[in-house]
């Protein structure tokens, strides 16, 4: 048994995933999982996941033998009335970190947040995209994780998740069947870096060589923006950027 099968909203996570949500999951998406003997049976790991739906951090938790911390949007936690009080419930009792995203010290927040998960031994899940992709393309990849890797010296574990923008496409108000494959790929060490932790070059070709393992893990066409940026641009505007194919791929391994 893990270490982490304890501790803060142990027994909520597990009873949901097994009793009260995890049966409806399988029968709504049949998931399956490829490469679960790559995820470590103890001590601290970054899973590294494209984003694809909500529902990634319902199916990737749903089917990995260990438990995972995402650190998860802070509106979950704040939000009103009946909702907001259940959404505020259900994250803290299945023990999901709240962060700020919105204020000056948000990255720093976020990068304390992932550091004493992976302190405490657990698994860490992160969207490397920092959100979900406006059209099933794996969009430019953030620095945070990287940035976590090198100072924590834990292994980097790329997550392909498959299907679950059919489930639940962005604006559905309920999920629909549709198979869901979970793909793991073998730990990327970048220990080669030790004592380079917060340089921004380092940082960026470290991020870029999860991001070519993600893409080759799901088959994703791979845009060079960050998907928020598109996401953020008038209508109009987000549909003309979507023609173009990336003029470039994230670079395959950071020497």
């Amino acid at each position: 048994m893990s270490t982490d099968d304890f501790g803060k909203g142990a027994m909520w996570y597990w009873l949901f995933k097994y009793i009260f949500l995890g049966p409806i999951l399988l029968v709504l998406g049949r998931p399956t999982i490829e490469g679960a003997e790559h995820i470590p049976t103890n001590g601290p790991a970054i899973l590294a996941s494209n984003h694809q739906a909500v529902m990634d951090s319902f199916y990737l938790p749903l089917k990995s033998p260990r438990r995972i911390t995402f650190l998860a949007k802070s509106e979950y936690f704040t939000g009103t009335g009946l909702k907001g009080r259940f959404q505020r419930w259900f994250f803290s009792a299945v023990g999901q970190v709240p962060i700020d995203r919105t204020g000056a010290d948000a990255a720093q927040d976020a990068l304390n947040a992932g550091m004493k998960v992976l302190g405490d031994g657990k698994l860490l899940g992160i969207y490397p995209e920092g959100t979900r992709s406006p059209d099933g393309r794996l969009y430019k990849g953030k620095t945070g994780m990287a940035r976590m890797a090198l100072q924590s010296g834990v292994p980097v574990i790329p997550v392909a998740m498959i299907g679950t923008d059919k489930l639940n496409p962005i604006g559905s108000r309920f999920p629909r069947p549709a198979k869901i494959v979970i793909k793991i790929g073998e730990p990327i060490d970048f220990s080669r870096f030790n004592g380079m932790g917060g340089n921004r070059f380092v940082e960026r070709a470290v991020t870029d060589e999860v991001m070519y393992k993600l893409m080759a893990l799901s088959g994703q066409e791979y845009v060079d923006i960050y998907a928020a940026t598109l996401k953020n641009k008038p209508a109009e505007t987000a549909t003309a950027a979507q023609a173009p194919v990336a003029d470039r791929i994230p670079d395959t391994r950071a020497s």
